[in-house]
């Protein structure tokens, strides 16, 4: 067994870490004003990376923050943060702009920052807004800065088992032609992340960059904001019911740092030939699972890992963006 396979759906940060010295390594990770992006940007720096953050909110992810930054000191890390709102390219061409005037390199890039099942509403550009946030902006901002991703580096996408409620479409991204549906809108979006890792790695793998897409876990963060008490509530029965007749233990939440483990063990710690272009979730690789709705089997739908589909999405992606990469 490869320390890789070491880890499991309860490591945490810290298991996943222990004894891995990151000074000297440059991260970039975006939403960094709450939940798993602070927990990430704490453990990193805590072992000695520089951690450059990203947030739409300053003020906030400063709060957020604070207790991370006191940590980081200690450990020899640091973390900063810069302004990025991913719902607005002009907001996302500043930052990236920003970013290669400082001509520092990063070793790996964690596209971590979105939002989840919100009301029907775009961004500033016009983009449908959970597929616009979560794909389209991380899009335009992770090509923008890609010549600053060092070789040997990695990105990870923080997707989600919610992929595997839609494919992406690519003839009706805004829910022009169909009634909106916010989970089906979430699902595009996280099957999107999948996909554009699985391109950026095609395109970056020659140079020694590699990508993956993770999935987190079930975790109780601000993500979950636009979901009613009741929603989740009566989800969690209808899982667990499931899981009854399927002759599994109940639905277990689990800790932010749980969650965010498995970002880091795509990110410094398994094998960047076992990871790249693959989809992971509780620190390993995920087996394609084309069976019936059940989140909690685990595993990734064919869709978004497929090469041409990807593709497909990042010509399109180009298109709507009006940019080259």
């Amino acid at each position: 067994m490869t320390v890789a396979l070491a880890f499991g759906r309860t490591s945490t940060t810290d298991d996943v870490l222990d004894g891995v010295d990151l000074k000297g390594k440059r991260v970039l990770v975006t939403g960094v004003s709450a939940g798993l992006g602070v927990e990430t940007a704490r453990v990193l720096a805590a072992h000695g990376a520089e951690v450059t953050g990203t947030a739409r909110d300053l003020a906030k992810a400063e709060r957020a923050t604070a207790e991370a930054r006191a940590e980081a000191t200690r450990g020899g890390g640091s973390i900063t943060i810069t302004e990025l709102d991913l719902a607005s390219l002009k907001s996302v061409r500043a930052c990236a702009d920003k970013l290669l005037a400082d001509a520092r390199p990063f070793d790996v890039v964690i596209a971590n920052a979105g939002v989840m099942r919100t009301p029907f509403w775009h961004t500033e550009d016009g983009f449908e807004i959970q597929f616009g946030t979560n794909h389209i902006g991380h899009f335009a901002f992770v090509n923008r800065i890609a010549p600053l991703i060092a070789s040997g580096g990695r990105l990870v996408n923080v997707s989600s088992a919610g992929h595997r409620y839609s494919d992406v479409d690519l003839d009706d991204p805004n829910f022009e032609h169909m009634p909106y549906e916010p989970m089906i809108a979430y699902g595009r979006s996280k099957t999107a992340n999948i996909l554009f890792a699985v391109e950026f790695d095609r395109r970056h793998k020659s140079r020694g960059v590699r990508a993956t897409a993770i999935h987190p876990g079930g975790i109780r963060t601000e993500l979950a904001r636009h979901i009613e008490p009741h929603e989740i509530e009566k989800m969690l029965e209808q899982i667990n019911a499931q899981q009854a007749n399927l002759g599994r233990p109940p639905f277990q939440w689990k800790t932010i740092p749980q969650g965010a483990a498995t970002s880091v063990w795509a990110a410094f710690v398994a094998p960047a030939d076992d990871v790249g272009a693959k989809y992971c979730e509780d620190c390993h690789v995920a087996a394609i699972n084309e069976g019936e709705m059940d989140i909690l089997s685990g595993g990734v739908r064919r869709y978004a890992l497929d090469p041409e589909r990807a593709k497909a999405l990042w010509a399109n992606s180009e298109d709507w963006i009006g940019e080259r990469f």
